[in-house]
């Protein structure tokens, strides 16, 4: 009898070994798996140092990392309220509501560089909204041009080859950060070719 309590005795210690073996091997994977995890999130929401910029949105001046639109296509634009150009706010609006769910994102930056744009914050954000029903992320009035254009848009001038020569200029910019082609003002949202390059990169 006391040999087989001892017996049973030892058996049980065993399998409690066991259990606790193989539970720490499961800790061990799950671990391994939360950091292999965390490390492909991290890596895919590395920010390209051409979005690495923080600069207020027009609505309420809320400072907005442009970090959040990594691994988006990027269409940027800058704006202008009382320009011949200015209609073309309906067609972006429209280019960003149709491929918005496949990852374009348009960026609106007003200016004034051509004296165009001479309302505040608030007139431009009640403008875009009541005329043309604006919905795609835009930011407060913005230096794009010359020697005090934001340190932004010199970058994408530095890339592009050449900065905005008057509103509604337009920077096409892809899935990694970057700068892919430069459309100038007379070049519509619904242009043929600006189009097309946007769903290429968009499939990619």
């Amino acid at each position: 009898m006391i040999r087989y309590l001892v017996s049973r005795g030892l058996m049980m210690t065993r399998l409690h070994v066991r259990g606790l073996r193989c539970a720490f091997a499961v800790w061990i994977a799950f671990s391994a798996s939360a950091a292999w995890a965390s490390t492909q999130g991290a890596g895919a929401t590395t920010c390209p140092s051409l979005l690495a910029h923080t600069l207020p949105r027009l609505q309420d001046e809320k400072p907005q990392s442009l970090c959040q639109y990594a691994g988006k296509v990027l269409l940027v634009v800058n704006t202008a309220s009382a320009c011949g150009f200015t209609p073309q706010y309906a067609g972006l609006e429209a280019l960003y509501a149709r491929y918005r769910e496949q990852g374009l994102v348009v960026l609106g930056f007003p200016s004034n560089d051509f004296a165009q744009e001479r309302g505040n914050n608030k007139d431009i954000a009640d403008f875009c909204q009541n005329t043309y029903g604006v919905k795609f992320p835009m930011f407060t009035k913005t230096a794009v041009a010359g020697r005090d254009a934001h340190p932004f848009y010199k970058r994408l001038a530095s890339e592009a080859g050449g900065g905005p020569r008057w509103n509604f200029h337009k920077y096409l910019i892809d899935r990694d950060g970057r700068v892919v082609s430069a459309h100038g003002s007379t070049t519509s949202p619904q242009d043929a070719r600006l189009v097309k390059q946007i769903e290429q990169l968009l499939a990619k």
